[in-house]
């Protein structure tokens, strides 16, 4: 009897097309509105640190850190998603994501202005994303979430970051040590001290 429960709730599930979405979500806060990210696709939680600007690259990549050793580009979301810049604060937080790409996943930083909480989220919670007509892309929304009298933007953040800022982070991820004057940046750094 449980078999065919079990069974029926996953034909109900596939003949609807729905995927569930429910989940645990990690919570930021970009102006004033609050966003949601898989927390499956979540790797670490940073402050802010020093980012070293990479030039030729869009407006929105920050620059490149340096995390225990491994290079990871930085996105800044709020200039990504067309919103007003605004000076950093000690709220000012990275958020290391995996993004799959075409042929592999890399790891990327996201800037967001502070990092609120956890949240699991139900099926019944989550919407759809609004259409607003044919020109608005909303692919990268993977739902709004309902949590007590507030909405939650849920990101797919493997649609929010295109194919390009994942090229660019897989080209970061695999270039060789930035050279300074005939010597690694790590020996000029040291010989300068």
């Amino acid at each position: 009897m449980a078999r065919a429960q079990d069974v029926n709730g996953a034909l109900r599930a596939a003949s609807s097309g729905a995927e569930s979405k429910a989940g645990k979500y990690l919570t930021f806060r970009l102006a004033a509105e609050e966003y949601g990210l898989e927390i499956l696709k979540v790797r670490e939680i940073i402050g802010l640190m020093d980012i070293t600007k990479v030039p030729r690259t869009p407006p929105y990549i920050r620059g490149v850190i340096n995390l225990r050793g491994k290079v990871i580009p930085v996105l800044d979301l709020r200039s990504k998603f067309g919103m007003d810049n605004r000076a950093d604060t000690e709220e000012t937080c990275i958020i290391v994501v995996e993004v799959v790409g075409k042929d592999s996943s890399v790891q990327m930083g996201i800037l967001v202005d502070a990092v609120s909480e956890v949240l699991d989220i139900q099926d019944g919670d989550i919407e759809e994303a609004p259409s607003f007509g044919g020109n608005v892309n909303t692919d990268f929304i993977l739902g709004m979430g309902k949590v007590k009298n507030e909405v939650k933007i849920l990101l797919d953040i493997d649609k929010v970051l295109t194919a390009s800022d994942v090229a660019i982070a897989d080209k970061v991820d695999q270039a060789p040590p930035a050279v300074e004057g005939g010597m690694v940046a790590e020996e000029a750094a040291e010989s300068a001290q």
